[in-house]
């Protein structure tokens, strides 16, 4: 799979702040994305599992952590399929 890397600028206050080194806090940001992207419909869950670099189960698994229902899409889908 090809990959791009993108850099992005965080102030070392915020670093401090979550009391997390650079790396952990990239991860926490990936999947951070991932759910968002996926929350609003622009992925889906396989795109986001594999932006954050987990299975597609866990991912789905993990959605609950963020407050954000794992189905969100299909139930966009049969709910206009039923209007």
């Amino acid at each position: 799979m090809a990959t791009r890397q993108i850099t992005i600028q965080v102030p070392e206050k915020v670093l401090l702040a979550e009391k997390v080194d650079e790396e952990e806090f990239a991860r926490e940001i990936l999947v951070l994305a991932a759910v968002k992207l996926y929350e609003i419909g622009r992925l889906s869950s396989g795109r986001a599992a594999e932006l954050a670099g987990m299975s597609r189960v866990e991912f789905l698994l993990s959605l609950g952590k963020y407050k954000v229902f794992p189905f969100e899409a299909e139930l966009r889908e049969l709910e206009a399929a039923h209007a």
